[in-house]
């Protein structure tokens, strides 16, 4: 044990993050382990609530609520409790997860191959004939392999300021036309605030929308590549987003797209298909950041739009709409659990993250196409 006279910078952080809150008399320490000894400040013994009711600070529930995030950027959990009249905060380090990192690993050289496979279909080589035409897939793997990870990676490293507990991101090798599936991050534990379910739930959009929007610039500054004879053929679906990059560059031909044009061509329907505003995709993080509980409304109403759009394509138009009937489809199982109730529900986004979701959703939208590909 040791008082606050001998503490570390760690526990110095940590009472100054209480401060606001309580008077720190003594800090003790057993193992990993720190007892903050505190003294309820007289103006956070009670607390006002939207619903014109108080609760008081020292009720368990408001003190996590409080201080959870400041505690989780520092690695720490704790519990607050009141042992024979003092009031004690404990925190201890979060146990940390073993991360199996060679998974990480094997599925990212999975991924690569299988990128790299399709993509070199693409520039119409045959690598089953010859398998050393497999390594012209390469520029499409980078490519895709950037638009999909920076994604994912922009959830990692802002869960990981706000001290939220997540994985490294796992890509999904799957033989299909771009050789994946995507990648996916896994996060642990409770959201602290409603900024930081915003700022994780935009940030992957965000990011992997500007690296697709320079993917889609270099492929189209590329020659055309031809398109490989004898067989089926892709119809693609121009975003309005990907129409006004190819209408200011001069020598941009997006009659035959090239394969790295295709790859940022695939981030903005990622992006757009993240940013449906249901469930737990992140535009459904964001709305529920951005306008509460009512969020649920939306969500709720999504399937149904999606399933009305994609009969709409497929029995009015006689265009393929089976994409968003899929979706919809997929949103009736996902958006029907709802979504998780942020640990401090009453911080406000502030006009700044008002401002920057209506935008992104605004972006989502121009990413978005009807008939995103058909089959000639």
């Amino acid at each position: 044990m040791y008082n606050h006279t001998q503490r570390s910078p760690v526990v110095g952080e940590l009472a100054e993050k209480i401060s606001p809150f309580f008077s720190v008399y003594e800090v003790q320490q057993q193992g990993d382990t720190l007892y903050f000894f505190v003294i309820p400040k007289a103006d956070m013994l009670e607390v006002k609530e939207h619903d014109g009711g108080s609760a008081s600070f020292l009720e368990p529930n408001v003190v996590f609520q409080k201080l959870w995030s400041a505690f989780a950027e520092k690695g720490y959990q704790f519990s607050f409790k009141n042992e024979f009249g003092e009031y004690i905060l404990i925190a201890s380090p979060f146990r940390q997860t073993h991360e199996r990192i060679w998974i990480n690993a094997v599925l990212a050289l999975a991924t690569f191959i299988t990128t790299m496979v399709m993509g070199s279909f693409l520039f119409g080589a045959d690598p089953i004939s010859n398998p050393s035409d497999v390594v012209r897939g390469i520029p499409f793997t980078i490519a895709i392999m950037a638009v999909l990870g920076s994604h994912e990676t922009g959830h990692y490293i802002v869960a990981k300021r706000h001290g939220m507990q997540t994985s490294l991101p796992y890509f999904i090798p799957f033989p299909s036309l771009v050789g994946t599936m995507g990648a996916v991050i896994r996060h642990r534990g409770p959201i602290p605030n409603r900024k930081a379910l915003f700022d994780v739930g935009i940030a992957g959009p965000l990011i992997g929308l500007f690296v697709s929007i320079i993917v889609t610039i270099i492929g189209l500054l590329q020659p055309p590549v031809a398109a490989v004879p004898d067989g089926s053929q892709i119809q693609l679906g121009i975003p309005p987003l990907f129409e006004f990059i190819a209408s200011i560059i001069p020598v941009a031909d997006i009659s035959v797209m090239h394969p790295i044009a295709f790859a940022g061509w695939v981030g903005m329907l990622v992006t757009a298909l993240n940013l449906i505003p249901a469930g737990q995709l992140d535009g459904g993080h964001m709305l529920r950041a951005m306008i509460g509980e009512r969020a649920s409304h939306v969500s709720a109403l999504m399937p149904l739009v999606l399933l009305i759009a994609g009969g709409y394509m497929s029995l009015v138009r006689n265009q393929d709409g089976s994409m968003w009937l899929f979706w919809g489809l997929l949103l009736v199982v996902f958006a029907a659990g709802g979504h998780p109730r942020p640990l401090n529900d009453d911080v406000p986004l502030g006009k700044g993250r008002m401002v920057l979701g209506i935008v992104t959703f605004i972006l989502g939208l121009l990413c978005v196409t009807l008939v995103p590909f058909q089959v000639l």
